[in-house]
């Protein structure tokens, strides 16, 4: 191994039927070093981590640890952790009903009688001596996602981890939460843990990681010092191409006219619901591109949920096209022409265990009514039509949807909505933990639809996003509308004075 190293990766190669997901990858981790792994949704990452935890066992290749003298076999979660790899995920595996404690100790404990006390006690030590901002008796789910992340690490840590995978821990944080981690992050660092960071934002990257390698189609493309590679060159290398400046994707920033004269696609007055909204009015027009923006948890998407039915709506009336129509549920808002990707599209979104055909088409189908079914051949065109028109990367329509990357699951997702033609469509975060190419891909996507008539609320907690492809902004601070932006105020400042300061009267 090379001098200083805590892990080595060495001509690593993984296949799957009809698909090479790593072939001969290296990579080399140092102690007391934060090394981001980039790429596309695909390239190889989420791989080569199971790989490294046991979760898949590679075909080729040969991962050495220090403290081993030759190659170590990694077969399961449970040797990955005996040889000191532990990996946090970006969903929480931990168990909110239990307290931090227990979750840092649970499946650890030896013998039938636990001593609860020396248990809490041994939890709070840790908590202190990693700042962590929790008491071990605490049950975790009255923390927030930030702390149950870094109890997650916690626990990794007291199992003399020398190795912390970290994998998308960001995409569900604040600011504020970011930076907590990041100290945390810093201070294991100090400790000597070698830490590998996956993650989609750039920013991220740069603030915190020592070195970058970067996969693409299972390949190893190649490592490099943070200082040495500008971020332009980064995306670049992820994407294979040089990419242009990504403002280019809107050349010149629309300004927001409304037509007088002519009905809204959608209007809604005083709209609010079960999730503690603040009564609202919105509109928006044909070919028009706007979008919600705030902190998180400032009722954005609690907002186009209201919208679509997916929550119970307690007040207000919605017109489509000049006309009033009663929206109490989804299938109400389809009926109309309204399509709502949501945020979450693990838990509301794909349906795993289905093919990516049945994903495609379902929700055309629940239009149509299940008693009259698509005949197979039609399921086919459909599917096939948009896998190609999206640029989905998938074996077959055959392939079920839980196997592709997430970037391409988004896809799919977008792929369902599209194929029921509406008149309104409504992306929730679209692009979050998704690859810097399928981000592009969307936000082109988002103007080249809006360009042929279609009215788009776009929702992402970047705001650079938003300011690219938005022509007006409703601006959220705790669940109410505080401000609405367009033309030259669409900026960076005026979003934040806006959030700041409010805009409407209390």
């Amino acid at each position: 191994m090379k001098e200083n190293a805590v892990l080595e990766v060495r001509d690593v190669c993984k296949y799957f039927p009809g698909v090479k997901a790593l072939q001969g990858v290296d990579f080399t981790l140092c102690k007391g070093e934060v090394h981001a792994l980039m790429g596309e949704n695909g390239a190889g990452k989420s791989t080569l981590i199971k790989c490294l935890t046991g979760v898949y066992e590679k075909d080729q290749g040969d991962i050495f640890i220090e403290g081993h003298e030759g190659p170590v076999s990694i077969k399961s979660p449970q040797e990955a952790q005996k040889n000191g790899i532990s990996t946090v995920y970006q969903e929480i595996t931990l168990c909110p009903n239990l307290t931090v404690a227990e979750n840092m100790y649970i499946g650890r404990t030896k013998g039938a009688v636990q001593n609860w006390k020396k248990m809490n006690a041994d939890a709070d030590a840790i908590l202190t001596s990693l700042g962590i901002p929790a008491k071990a008796t605490q049950q975790l789910g009255s923390c927030s996602i930030a702390i149950q992340q870094m109890v997650a690490i916690a626990r990794a840590v007291d199992m003399d981890c020398k190795v912390l995978i970290l994998d998308e821990p960001t995409s569900s944080l604040d600011e504020s939460e970011v930076a907590k981690l990041f100290k945390l992050m810093r201070d294991l660092k100090e400790k000597g843990v070698g830490i590998i960071f996956v993650t989609h934002f750039l920013d991220q990257v740069y603030e915190i990681c020592d070195k970058i390698t970067v996969l693409r189609d299972g390949q190893l493309v190649g490592e490099y010092e943070i200082e040495k590679l500008p971020r332009v060159q980064l995306v670049s290398k992820m994407l294979g191409k040089e990419l242009d400046d990504m403002s280019d994707i809107k050349s010149d920033a629309s300004t927001y006219k409304k037509d007088e004269g002519t009905a809204s696609v959608f209007e809604a007055e005083q709209l609010c619901s079960t999730e503690g909204i603040k009564p609202f009015n919105f509109h928006i027009e044909k070919g028009e591109v706007n979008g919600f923006t705030g902190l998180l948890g400032s009722g954005r998407s609690e907002c186009v949920r209201a919208i679509f039915g997916a929550d119970k709506v307690t007040q207000g009336k919605v017109k489509m096209d000049g006309k009033e129509v009663k929206i109490q549920k989804p299938i109400d808002a389809m009926k109309n022409g309204i399509a709502y990707l949501p945020e979450d599209r693990k838990v509301d979104g794909i349906i795993g265990d289905l093919s990516v055909r049945d994903n495609i088409v379902i929700a055309l189908q629940v239009l149509k009514g299940f008693f009259k079914p698509f005949t197979k051949a039609e399921a086919y065109k459909f599917a096939d039509e948009y896998i190609k028109l999206l640029g989905i990367k998938t074996a077959s329509a055959d392939t079920p949807i839980k196997s592709l990357s997430g970037g391409n699951q988004q896809k799919c997702i977008v792929a369902r909505w599209l194929l029921t033609d509406p008149k309104y469509l409504i992306l929730d975060e679209p692009t979050r933990g998704i690859d810097v190419g399928t981000k592009i891909d969307i936000q082109k996507l988002v103007l080249k639809l809006a360009s042929e008539g279609m009215s788009v609320t776009f929702i992402s907690s970047e705001t650079d996003e938003m300011l690219r492809t938005c022509s007006r902004l409703i601006v959220m601070r705790d669940r109410r509308v505080v401000g609405e932006l367009s033309g030259d105020e669409l900026n960076q400042q005026m979003i934040m004075n806006t959030i700041a300061g409010g805009g409407l009267d209390e």
